[in-house]
């Protein structure tokens, strides 16, 4: 039989933080904890809180003083922390007999076991990660910009290249931490032991437009990276031309140099 949390309560809310690079999370598993896979742990009077590695965190009925508390106790566990976190909030409401709905941000659910706690976590901490890379895609796109109306005027200027490089390595960047780190499109883990789960778990990553979001996401960061990478061949397709012209000319005034030499003798 599952756990059940939150038994005084119908409705409940749900707040989900992407707080940085990723969390340590050895030292929180070693205390008491609700349930692993993703782990979950206390907080707060009443609530609790789900862990995920890759710098997620979601809250269950905390107060807005004892959510700062605690994100306050957690900072020496954040690796390179956001200076402005993308944060995803949502109200659990318990119906028993048609749990499943979502609407308005408006989640309802049969019962609030650990289990259905995160299943939730799980979609609303992948939802502030894409919201995270979305807003991180678009800059990019801002800073290519002007490199792209350049290219109009000329192709010469050695600065875009490096500037092309470093828009590279981030696009590059944000496509193994999605994949590495955050696996957006794989199912949770907890499936396998609560297969019934599935069901509900679909609906919210639907809802959420999780897929949809990740697609959009990857083919924008495929944009970047063909361009990127088109333009770089552009760069060095002339950076190699001037070279060809440099030799040609040393060649010509090493022959008018010879020529010289023979009709002076």
């Amino acid at each position: 039989m599952r756990k059940l949390l939150f038994t005084d309560k119908e409705t409940l809310k749900v707040r989900a933080i992407f707080l940085g690079e990723s969390l340590e999370l050895k030292a929180l598993e070693t205390t008491d904890y609700l349930g692993k896979l993703p782990l979950v742990v206390p907080a707060g009077e009443q609530g609790c809180a789900v862990f995920f590695r890759y710098g997620a965190i979601t809250l269950f009925g905390l107060s807005p003083v004892e959510e700062a508390s605690f994100l306050n106790n957690l900072t020496p566990f954040v690796t390179q922390p956001f200076s402005k976190p993308e944060t995803e909030e949502a109200v659990l409401q318990l119906d028993v007999v048609n749990g499943g709905r979502v609407e308005n941000g408006v989640i309802w659910v049969q019962d609030f076991s650990i289990e259905r706690l995160q299943i939730v976590a799980e979609v609303l901490a992948k939802s502030v990660v894409l919201a995270h890379y979305e807003s991180g895609t678009a800059r990019i796109f801002d800073q290519l910009e002007p490199l792209a109306d350049g290219l109009q005027r000329t192709t010469k200027d050695e600065r875009w290249g490096k500037e092309l490089l470093r828009q590279l390595g981030r696009t590059l960047s944000i496509q193994h931490r999605m994949v590495g780190r955050v696996e957006i499109t794989d199912k949770p883990d907890l499936l396998w032991d609560a297969p019934d789960l599935e069901r509900m778990y679909l609906r919210l990553e639907d809802e959420y437009e999780i897929r949809e979001r990740h697609q959009a996401l990857e083919r924008k960061l495929n944009l970047i990276t063909q361009t990127a990478e088109t333009v770089l061949d552009l760069l060095q397709h002339n950076t190699g031309l001037r070279v060809e012209w440099y030799v040609v000319v040393l060649i010509v005034v090493e022959v008018l140099l010879s020529v010289y030499d023979v009709l002076i003798q």
